[in-house]
Order: structure tokens, then C-alpha cells, then sequence
């Protein structure tokens, strides 16, 4: 039989306890809680002993309880996976023992937010439509292989390096251009991987709570700045899983 310990997902500024229903990671509907030292306390859920899976399902379930927690205190996330083997543990270990840690990080992130901005190019046909018009040596040597009836592997594994390498910098060009309108707003700034050719950039971004409104209307204007050329994928707030993340060794 497994023993049962507690799933922590994060740590947040409480002094009551208090439970947020059976939104529990592991689909046994377990209640989520929040257990209390002094002003502090951690969210938590029952749960075996395991080692959790990364999967979809595991990973919004940890995202779903943060979102909700969220909605009631400043948080600090767990890292993903972490258990704890008993409530009396959890507050000696974390609550007690990093009291001060964990203070410090919640004056830090009470008065912000974390959004996040991803923008892709909707034609990838005209950006290398672009990116041949603006090489001579792309089209010449486009028009090299096109002209000839056996076409040389070299050549063309050169014109798909040339490609990759200004689609790379039209990239950074069209990056630079939303970034710098918003950098003013940011406390902090995280670029995340980017995915595929048409992902322009996939950005994090800590800001003061009392900047959100102009962060809204800067991403709305330059929505409409480049209609056409990118859509824009926004969303927030989220907890700042980006920038901060309480790491639990026992």
C-alpha cells in the first residue's frame, strides 16, 4: 500500500487556514487546503507518495490550483512533483525553517503580476517572400538551382542555411519591434523557447499590478499595428511560476 503524504503547490501570505474544494492533482478529488505558520502558510493536497508524471494533465491540474489560489493571496510556486511526508513536517521544514526566505519573496511579489505574450507570423509565404527580396544572393542562387536540371544537394542545403539564417534575423528584427514599447512596464523580462518557423517571440513578463492597464493597451496597439502581418496570443494573470519558483529539499 502506498503511504500518503501531502502534494505542495505553493506557498502563500495566510493566516487562517482554509480549503478551496477537491481540485486536487492525481484525479482522486482531493481537498486543496492551506496550512498555516504565524502569517504564512502552504497549499496543499493529499496524495501518495509518488513521483508525478510532467503530463498535460498533471501539469494543469498544478497550474488550475495556483490560478485559483491566486484569486485570495500572493503566491510563490512549488516546483512541480513536490511532496511532503506530513502537515507537521511541511511547517517545520518549509514554513518554520524559511520563514524569513519566504517573507522577503512575498513583499516582493505582492504588488505584481505575471503575463505572458506570444506573437507568430500568419504568412510564412510572404515572410520568405520578404526574405528573397531582400537577398541578391538568395535569389541568385534560387535561381541557380531552378535553372538547372539536376540540382546539386550542396546548393540546395546552402539556400535552405541562407533561409534559416535571415529568417533567424527577420525573427530578431520583428521581436525587437513589440519588446521595445513594452519594456518601460516590465519589472522583468523572460524569453521562453520559441516553437516552429512562425513563433516570433514567447515572452514572460513581471510587472506591477498598477501597470497592467497600460500593459493591456500597448499589446492591443500593437495588435492592431500588425494586423495582417501577426496575431498575438496574451494571457494573464498567471502565477509567476517565470521568475519565481521554492525549490524543496528535506
Amino acid at each position: 500500500m502506498t503511504e500518503d503524504g501531502q502534494y505542495i503547490y505553493a506557498i502563500v501570505a495566510a493566516s487562517e487556514e482554509r480549503g478551496f474544494g477537491s481540485i486536487g492533482i492525481g484525479g482522486r478529488n482531493d481537498e486543496v487546503s492551506i496550512v498555516c505558520y504565524e502569517d504564512i502558510g502552504a497549499v496543499i493536497s493529499p496524495s501518495p507518495i509518488v513521483k508525478y508524471a510532467v503530463t498535460r494533465a498533471n501539469t494543469i491540474a498544478h497550474q488550475k490550483v495556483m490560478e485559483e489560489v491566486m484569486k485570495y493571496y500572493p503566491i510563490l510556486p512549488v516546483r512541480f512533483g513536490t511532496i511532503g511526508e506530513g502537515i507537521e513536517l511541511i511547517k517545520e521544514k518549509i514554513l518554520r525553517a524559511r520563514y524569513d526566505e519566504i517573507k522577503e519573496l512575498l513583499r516582493y511579489i505582492e504588488d505584481k503580476i505575471e503575463l505572458g505574450l506570444k506573437s507568430l507570423w500568419l504568412n510564412m509565404q510572404g515572410i520568405y517572400k520578404e526574405i528573397i527580396d531582400e537577398n541578391r544572393e538568395i535569389r541568385s542562387l534560387r535561381d541557380r538551382i531552378m535553372s538547372k536540371a539536376i540540382k546539386r544537394q550542396r546548393d540546395q542545403v546552402r539556400l535552405g542555411e541562407m533561409v534559416k539564417e535571415n529568417l533567424d534575423a527577420k525573427r530578431m528584427q520583428d521581436e525587437k519591434a513589440i519588446l521595445d514599447p513594452l519594456k518601460e512596464l516590465w519589472v522583468k523580462h523572460r524569453s521562453n523557447n520559441v516553437f516552429g518557423d512562425q513563433m516570433v517571440t514567447n515572452g514572460s513578463f513581471l510587472i506591477p499590478k498598477d501597470r497592467e492597464k497600460k500593459f493591456d493597451e500597448m499589446v492591443d496597439k500593437l495588435s492592431t499595428m500588425y494586423d495582417g502581418r501577426m496575431k498575438f496570443k496574451y494571457v494573464g494573470p498567471v502565477p509567476p511560476c517565470n521568475f519565481i519558483e521554492i525549490a524543496v529539499t528535506w
